[in-house]
């Protein structure tokens, strides 16, 4: 479902979600995060869907939250689902953040708040927040401090100063580095590689990891004993396994 700020676009079973305020530099605006929602929802509801990429139009990520609508009385968050309609959403299929030039502030954060991030090495990270009196509460205080370690998580968040996509990678921040340009085509094909696993699975994977982060290990392996349980008891694993056995691709139902 494409709207004025937000399109979508389908490329086999991946949702390309391009931000499409390239005059704002893709800033987010109550639009352009009720046009986040409904792109997830139509992922997340779409079985023939596997994988969503997030991106900016014309070379930009996104300048973070529209300061202009912000001063007028604009939320750029979804109640429930945070800023932009993704950094609080609990979704089940994977997101991959393709990033090109700026993901600032509130960009960082949509960027963080995806499974994988693949950027362009003259990509620009950072969080600005406290230049102008706020602190990156839509999920940058919280996780880039688990994404990275302590001390060059609080450079990030107390200075505001950016760094650029191959020093992202090298914090380990991304998964791939391209030349400038290459982001979205190569996060496309890196979601062409999560797509032919068993969708139940990669849903597992992630309730998994959501769960047991700074929990007891004996609560993590409550809740993964309970997934496990509804794996194994589901068709997608008797078609794995079956598949396997006779030397074929699964024809997963997600059942």
């Amino acid at each position: 479902m494409s709207t004025t700020e937000v399109r979508t676009e389908r490329i086999g079973s991946t949702l390309l979600i391009t931000i499409d305020r390239p005059q704002a530099r893709n800033a987010v605006n109550a639009a352009v995060a009720a046009g986040l929602a409904a792109a997830l929802d139509e992922l997340e509801t779409d079985p023939e869907l596997r994988v969503g990429v997030l991106t900016g139009a014309e070379g930009t990520f996104s300048a973070g939250m529209d300061l202009k609508a912000a001063l007028r009385g604009e939320s750029p968050e979804i109640e429930g689902r945070g800023f932009g309609g993704l950094t609080e959403a609990e979704l089940t299929k994977p997101l991959i953040a393709a990033v090109e030039g700026w993901a600032m502030g509130g960009g960082f954060e949509l960027a963080l708040g995806c499974d994988l991030i693949v950027a362009a090495e003259d990509a620009k990270f950072g969080l600005p927040e406290v230049k102008r009196g706020l602190i990156a509460a839509g999920g940058g205080v919280i996780r880039l401090p688990k994404r990275i370690p302590y001390h060059l998580a609080m450079e990030f968040l107390l200075t505001g100063e950016a760094v650029d996509g191959r020093k992202a990678g090298e914090l380990g921040l991304v998964n791939r580095v391209t030349d400038p340009g290459d982001a979205t085509a190569v996060a496309v094909r890196l979601a062409e590689q999560l797509a032919p696993n068993a969708p139940l699975a990669l849903a597992a994977v992630k309730q998994i990891v959501r769960a047991a982060h700074g929990v007891p290990e004996t609560d993590a392996f409550a809740v993964q004993r309970e997934a496990m349980g509804d794996l194994m008891a589901s068709a997608d694993v008797r078609e794995g396994m079956t598949a396997f056995a006779e030397r074929r691709a699964p024809r997963w139902t997600g059942k």
